[in-house]
């Protein structure tokens, strides 16, 4: 019961004073720019949810940590945050933007940004309904350079996934009816062998395709936390093993383009993201040529454009700003930044910073993986 009000509540309690401090810590850094998860909870119960890693995945209800006006001082005062570059990220993490009670924050945060006349790009991914009205209040904002990706699966095991993607193919029709501004993507994940990549499957993500402005695929993240909860639902292993990276193996891939041929499709989200708007990839994939074999000319063209080698001191630099122990310890190639000892986070700082990819010794990027796992590619 507690899941199905929550569903449809239409205010955010606040967090609790136990919260973890994984979770209280509400601004990160991701691959696809600095993440703001101000409201935690989320009663969509997707198995395969990242809150697992978190701790929190029983936290149905969202739950407010601070409120919007701080988080966005906050982020906007972050040391990372850097004013019309760093990409956005809102509510990606701990809970789904688009819930009733949710969304009134995220117009909010939203709105505070567009206020300070910033034009980074900003990321909204949800799987939930979105309305003709939402899409007008993100249609009024001036400033930001605003995506909402919109996650499909396909996958009809409850226990995997008990939120219907025919809630996402509805949200996707109605911001290819009102958006124009706004641009809209079609997030195809977690594509998972054996479960939901049938020619069935192709053919209905294909249709939908025809919504959105560009199409993103990608696996599934398989780590221990994930992989339990599944098997305490009964539901056979989806892959022998666990891995840190995206699961995607290379046969669903090679079906999955020969499906798409003739439609712009993209293995990034940066990727996708920057051709829906016409721009340069933030996360600079250009110099893995591998990554970009399939993105359509006219977008490569403009990457090419805005492709740059930097020069070594540049990269120093950065790396001195995130404090990185090996900085002096730096490669750079046509491809990428080699560094070592580094987080996440300080690499897609300096990525973003430069558009061009920083990769860290330890974490070896095998040509043509894409940045996936190796399984299915062996």
């Amino acid at each position: 019961m507690a899941k199905i009000e929550s569903l449809h509540e239409k205010s955010v309690r606040h967090a609790p004073d136990d919260l973890p401090p994984s979770l209280r810590n509400y601004i990160d850094y991701r691959k696809s720019g600095l993440s703001l998860n101000h409201i935690v909870g989320c009663p969509l119960d997707c198995g395969y949810c990242v809150r697992h890693l978190f701790g929190n995945f029983s936290m149905k209800r969202p739950h407010l940590i601070v409120d919007d006006e701080t988080a966005v001082e906050n982020l906007v005062g972050h040391w990372a945050f850097r004013a019309h570059v760093t990409p956005i990220q809102i509510f990606n993490r701990a809970t789904d933007p688009f819930l009733p009670g949710v969304k009134t924050h995220l117009f909010r945060t939203l709105e505070s940004l567009d206020r300070r006349g910033l034009n980074n790009p900003v990321l909204v991914i949800t799987r939930w309904r979105i309305e003709r009205p939402d899409v007008e209040r993100l249609e009024a904002l001036t400033n930001l350079k605003m995506t909402v990706l919109v996650t499909w699966s396909g996958i009809d095991d409850e226990r995997v996934e008990p939120v219907p993607s025919a809630i996402a193919a509805e949200s996707l029709e109605v911001l290819a009816n009102s958006a124009t501004r706004v641009k809209k993507i079609l997030y195809w994940r977690p594509i998972i062998a054996g479960l939901n990549d049938t020619i069935v499957h192709l053919e209905s993500a294909r249709r939908l395709a025809d919504f959105a402005d560009a199409t993103v695929f990608t696996g599934l993240f398989y780590r221990d936390e994930i992989r339990s909860y599944f098997r305490e639902a009964g539901v056979p292993d989806l892959y022998e093993t666990v891995a840190r990276r995206k699961i995607l193996p290379r046969d669903i891939e090679s079906r999955i383009l020969a499906n798409f041929e003739g439609k712009p499709i993209f293995r990034k989200t940066s990727c996708g993201v920057a051709f829906a708007h016409g721009v340069p990839d933030f996360n600079g994939h250009f110099g893995i040529s591998e990554i970009c074999d399939i993105c359509p000319e006219a977008q490569r063209e403009v990457c090419r454009q805005n492709h740059r080698i930097p020069e070594l001191e540049t990269v120093r630099q950065l790396a001195r700003i995130v404090s990185l122990a090996d900085g002096d310890d730096i490669e750079i190639s046509e491809r990428r930044i080699e560094v070592s000892g580094s987080t996440e986070a300080q690499r897609y700082f300096m990525q973003h910073a430069l558009n061009f990819q920083v990769h860290d010794r330890a974490q070896p990027h095998r040509q043509h993986r894409h940045g996936r796992a190796e399984i299915g590619w062996e």
